[in-house]
């Protein structure tokens, strides 16, 4: 969600209709990924096998997506007794006994493409559109390369709030770093050093640790057209 936010805060018709933004755990970058299922999934190129098989989606919940969760598993590369930790890195603060509840859930399906862009963000450590290889980008974007989202082109005038953690292995704080250097203004900023992704949104303290500071930034800049991103 992050990233798709901030790629489209890049462009300057969709910056006008947001009067300010507010992102947990945000993305752009993915250099630093330390999530053991995801650097597994992307050393054994799933998206690849996935297009070249013509699957054009991917739910870890159907007959297809099990296998593949399986396979992941089972070489020893990946602890998948605790599947929520080896996809987001290790959380603190939510309820363990709801962990069956929130895998009813949890991860949402997603398309192929949409998973071929995201590895290809992390293979290449590019925060970009999607690569289409060379002569698919000259048709697209008139050059062999992807075009990168230029951070430093969302205005200064868009108030952006970002909260993330000290333990998030998809969100990693070097990589928040980078793109808070790369804004063209700072936003404000709620870093809780014990936090992991997913706990910014179901930590049993979440309500006093983040989101009185999250509502509080939002309230400041409530008016009768606010637009907030999330």
């Amino acid at each position: 969600g992050t990233i798709m936010g901030l790629a489209a805060f890049t462009l300057p018709e969709i910056t006008k209709m947001i009067s300010a933004a507010a992102l947990l755990c945000p993305i752009s970058y993915l250099d630093h990924v330390s999530a053991s299922f995801v650097l597994r999934a992307v050393g054994m190129h799933l998206d690849q096998m996935l297009l070249t098989m013509g699957f054009h989606q991917l739910n870890f919940r159907s007959d297809m997506g099990v296998q593949i969760v399986d396979s992941i598993c089972d070489d020893g590369h990946v602890d998948c007794n605790d599947l929520l930790s080896s996809i987001t890195g290790e959380n603190c603060c939510f309820n363990g006994s709801r962990i069956d509840h929130y895998l009813e859930y949890e991860p949402h399906p997603s398309s192929t493409k949409n998973l071929h862009h995201l590895f290809q963000m992390i293979r290449k450590g590019t925060f970009a559109r999607y690569d289409y290889g060379l002569w698919g980008n000259l048709r697209r974007y008139g050059k062999l390369s992807p075009p990168p989202f230029d951070l430093s082109s969302i205005p200064e005038s868009l108030p952006m709030w970002m909260g993330y953690g000290g333990l998030d292995a998809l969100a990693d704080v070097t990589d928040v770093a980078r793109t808070v250097k790369e804004l063209r203004s700072t936003p404000e900023l709620l870093y809780i050093s014990g936090y992991g992704h997913i706990d910014f949104v179901m930590s049993v303290k979440a309500k006093d640790d983040v989101y009185v500071d999250l509502m509080q930034f939002l309230r400041l800049r409530a008016n009768g057209s606010l637009h907030s991103s999330y």
